[in-house]
């Protein structure tokens, strides 16, 4: 039967849910924001049909932005939302020092003297690096180097200083002030303050604070399951439309599919919209911890797609997973990219660490870094409802095909994850952040 496919395509509950969640505005962990996104995902999943919907609360070190600025003496030469914006989890207060343009910012650029020097980077990693290298990684290299402060510059133009949490697990507060400012700030900085003694100022409050995973149950009551998740908070400078407003509608959309096919599933579905990935996946952390990893079938994360409108399926080396994605593409004749690297980034990975076999479900789009994602343009205008309804069905297709019994999956060694984090070069970037866990 193929109805449920023109059902989902004339479906607007996926849609509704992405507006209901840029219209909350701000979801930064830990706020009310988040809270009301966490409330709302968890009643549009008991609407679609799932069971025992519920919010696990958790603590979690809040953090909340106020103004911040970067100086020359007395002359503000980078200010205000369009300019500079601190990073979040960036300690408050100011440091001073020399200006110091580090380019990309790759490993090799830190070796030289940057104690006590004001260090800025781009957002962007070179076509001659074969991977990307991460905002944190960047800013735990200027640490080690006794750098400063960390200036962390957009190299998408427009005016939209990008935000990005720094800090690490066991300290969630990082060690020096840091800010976004935009390409064209950054730009100027660098060539008019090369070399001259600057200020960061950072304004920010931390407290205590409750964030939440919202969990519920499709399928046969089956010890084993399979994981279907995103994460529903969002960084406080935009709607967070594309990351990740796409993501949890697009679970919310899979679910309505998943209940009217529950006679299909042969393995129980647990739906998981996470809190507090974006200051350092707090919440997928704290669930796959106590999971048991022989009962979790697969993971499936959905995290910024919608924006490009090929769905990726980064598959990280498990062969279930790659010959469950090339299926479903060959039986909808549909483009689906399949990718075998580790991402070590997103709601998967506290699962795929430790062997569990998962993807990171994103959109396929050109170029490196986040694009608008990360800056007050992450708004609903970019998205298009036809890319949301046709990735629900296919990600519809995949995880009823991965719930068969015919389908078996297999845990990969964690030795073998931590070779292939080596051999792909990723381990040094995660080893100076504090996220190797080999």
């Amino acid at each position: 039967m193929t109805d449920w496919i023109g059902d989902v395509f004339t479906s607007d509950a996926g849609w509704d849910h992405l507006e209901s969640l840029v219209d909350v505005g701000d979801r930064m962990a830990g706020s009310d924001g988040e809270r009301a996104g966490l409330e709302l995902t968890r009643d549009a999943l008991t609407d679609a049909g799932a069971r025992d919907a519920w919010i696990d609360d958790f603590e979690i070190q809040g953090w909340e932005r106020g103004d911040s600025e970067i100086r020359r003496g007395d002359e503000v030469v980078a200010s205000g939302q369009n300019a500079c914006i601190a990073l979040p989890r960036s300690p408050s207060g100011e440091a001073v020092g020399e200006f110091v343009d580090l380019g990309y910012g790759v490993p090799e650029d830190f070796e030289v003297d940057l104690t006590d020097k004001v260090v800025m980077v781009s957002s962007d990693t070179p076509d001659s690096v074969d991977r990307f290298v991460h905002r944190r990684e960047k800013y735990y290299h200027a640490v080690e180097a006794g750098a400063a402060a960390f200036v962390f510059a957009n190299h998408v133009e427009g005016t939209l200083p990008p935000t990005g949490s720094v800090g690490t697990a066991d300290a969630p507060i990082g060690e020096i002030p840091a800010v976004g400012v935009s390409k064209e700030a950054g730009a100027r900085l660098a060539r008019r303050r090369e070399g001259e003694e600057l200020t960061v100022a950072v304004d920010c409050e931390t407290d205590d604070a409750t964030s939440g995973n919202a969990v519920a149950d499709l399928g046969p009551d089956t010890d084993e399951y399979l994981v279907v998740s995103c994460h529903v908070d969002a960084h406080d400078l935009a709607e967070g439309a594309m990351d990740n407003g796409a993501g949890t509608a697009t679970l919310v959309e899979v679910a309505n599919a998943l209940a009217a096919r529950e006679d299909e599933l042969d393995t129980r579905v647990r739906f998981v919209g996470f809190g507090a990935e974006e200051v350092g996946l707090v919440g997928s952390s704290r669930f796959a911890a106590g999971v048991d990893p022989d009962r979790v079938k697969a993971v499936v994360n959905v995290d910024s797609n919608v924006f490009g409108r090929t769905l990726k399926l980064d598959h990280h080396g498990f062969d279930a997973l790659e010959a469950a994605g090339e299926r479903v593409s060959n039986r909808f004749d549909h483009p689906i990219s399949l990718g075998e690297e580790l991402v070590p980034h997103s709601d998967h990975w506290p699962f795929v660490e430790r062997g569990i076999p998962g993807y990171m479900v994103s959109g396929e789009t050109e170029g490196r870094g986040r694009g608008w994602g990360h800056t007050g343009a992450d708004t609903l205008d970019k998205l298009e409802s036809r890319n949301l309804r046709e990735q629900a069905i296919l990600l519809t297709e995949l995880v009823v095909d991965l719930a068969g019994d015919d389908v078996s999956t297999a845990q990969r060694p964690t030795d073998e994850i931590a070779s292939a984090l080596e051999r792909e070069g990723k381990a040094t970037g995660m080893k100076i952040t504090g996220d190797w866990p080999f």
